[in-house]
C-alpha cells in the first residue's frame, strides 16, 4: 500500500506564495517520478510539474518560471513552490507518484486526495 498526503494548500492573495508538500508512505521499494497536477472548476485535470528520481523536471509551459518542483528522496517527499500566484491558479492540487512496489513491478501510479489552493483578494 502507498499513501500520499498533501499539505500546504489554502487561501492566498494574488501575488502571494504557497509551498505544497506531499509525503509518500507505505510499503514499496522506491519512487520513480513524482508530480503535481491540478483541476480547476469546470476544467480537466492538468499537469503542473513532475520530477524524476534523478531530479529531472518538467513543467507546464504556462507555469514555468513561477512554480518550482523539488523532491527529497530521503523523505519520500515532493514539493511545489508557487510564486506570483494568480486567481487562475485556483484549483485542487493533486500529488502523484509512480512507485516501484517490488521487484516485479516497474511502477504504479498513486494519487493524493488533493489540497485546495484558492487565490483571491
Amino acid at each position: 500500500q502507498v499513501q500520499l498526503v498533501e499539505s500546504g494548500g489554502g487561501l492566498v492573495q494574488p501575488g502571494g506564495s504557497l509551498r505544497l508538500s506531499c509525503a509518500a508512505s507505505g510499503s514499496f521499494l522506491s519512487i520513480n517520478a513524482m508530480g503535481w497536477y491540478r483541476q480547476a472548476p469546470g476544467k480537466d485535470r492538468e499537469l503542473v510539474a513532475n520530477i524524476t528520481s534523478r531530479g529531472m523536471t518538467n513543467y507546464a509551459d504556462s507555469l514555468k518560471g513561477r512554480f518550482t518542483i523539488s523532491r527529497d528522496n530521503a523523505k519520500n517527499t515532493v514539493y511545489l513552490q508557487m510564486n506570483s500566484l494568480k486567481p487562475e491558479d485556483t484549483a485542487v492540487y493533486y500529488c502523484n507518484a509512480n512507485v516501484r512496489l517490488n521487484g516485479w513491478n516497474s511502477g504504479s501510479d498513486y494519487w493524493g486526495q488533493g489540497t485546495q489552493v484558492t487565490v483571491s483578494s
